[in-house]
């Protein structure tokens, strides 16, 4: 182990993440009302350059006015290239309360931008006497953001979490799909050809692997949460399902909701099964036991277990409890 000490996050749920348009009055007491772990009322992509104004009014109202309940509530502002941020930033800053937990800063592409929006995120704290601080999301989207992001995902105290967004990251990158996430059937590997001379196989690939995968690693070097973005196809449920189950193989704790029916979906997909959570707190028995005895490592039903495997099943177990916790 290095002797640099990881500080983690503050802990939340994120199993799902809803996106809600700041610029629709109907859809946000919905989204207070849903089953989502994470809500985040969004000013950015959702929302038509002319209704932005009164999207900041609508979440502002919403921050004051709707009972979010147990959940972590966002707010998407516009990007720094853009000359919507500033108003985003200061006028739900100043005017929502201490409701609002968390900003997410979309396409990042290096660390001065998180400084520049802590520092002013900093300045209307200070000013308005705040007492909550808020924490930062940060969307990995371009390429450049992708170069940089193990400096990204360092860039402030405020960080709790790296999300992949697909759609511009495929634009930034050129890729050749169109596509919201899930699989690309050109992206595959073509079987040798039998020496029976029978069929090749031919086998889809995840074209998204290389990029989730290294944002799972930046983000669990700095204790962020590593969140997978949208899913496109909200009809797919078994597409969204499999994109789900990839990126929670890999290490994310949650998968974005653009549509209500893709939330029990991800709640479901990342979290622990009661099998899971049964064996972890076995795990945790035995290790219990085997310390008793001055043993560094036991066996379980055949299974070496050691000091790693505690960790694992302290972290399976906790989330358990906050997921019971909820409800």
């Amino acid at each position: 182990m290095s002797f640099k000490t990881v500080q983690e996050a503050p802990a939340r749920l994120n199993r799902s993440e809803l996106a809600v348009p700041g610029s629709s009055e109907k859809m946000l007491p919905k989204a207070a009302a849903s089953a989502a772990d994470v809500v985040f009322l969004d000013l950015e992509d959702a929302v038509a350059p002319d209704d932005k104004p009164q999207a900041r009014k609508n979440i502002v109202q919403a921050l004051n006015e709707l009972d979010f309940g147990d959940k972590t509530v966002s707010v998407r502002v516009n990007g720094l290239d853009t000359p919507y941020l500033y108003r985003d930033v200061i006028e739900v800053l100043e005017n929502a309360g201490d409701r609002l937990d968390l900003i997410m800063i979309p396409k990042v592409g290096t660390a001065a931008d998180v400084y520049a929006v802590d520092m002013l995120v900093t300045q209307v704290e200070q000013a308005m006497g705040r007492k909550k601080r808020v924490g930062f999301e940060l969307i990995i989207e371009t390429a450049l953001g992708m170069q940089n992001i193990h400096e990204i995902a360092a860039a402030s105290p405020r960080n709790e979490s790296l999300h992949f967004g697909v759609a511009d990251y495929a634009a930034s990158t050129k890729a050749r799909t169109t596509a919201i996430g899930g699989p690309n059937p050109y992206y595959g590997v073509l079987t040798d050809t039998p020496e029976d001379g029978g069929a090749r196989d031919y086998h889809w690939g995840d074209m998204w692997h290389y990029a989730i995968a290294r944002m799972v690693v930046a983000a669990r070097a700095n204790g962020l949460r590593p969140i997978d973005g949208p899913f496109g196809d909200f009809s797919d449920a078994e597409g969204f399902r499999a994109q789900a189950n990839r990126a929670s193989v890999l290490g994310c704790e949650g998968k974005w909701a653009i549509h209500p029916s893709q939330i029990p979906l991800a709640n479901e997909i990342n979290a622990p099964s009661d099998t899971d959570v049964e064996q972890a707190r076995a795990i945790l028995e035995a290790m219990a036991q085997a310390q008793k005895e001055g043993k560094g490592a036991v066996t379980l039903n055949g299974k070496l277990i050691d000091f790693a495997s505690i960790r694992q099943a302290e972290q399976l177990v906790e989330k358990a409890d906050m997921i019971a916790k909820k409800g």
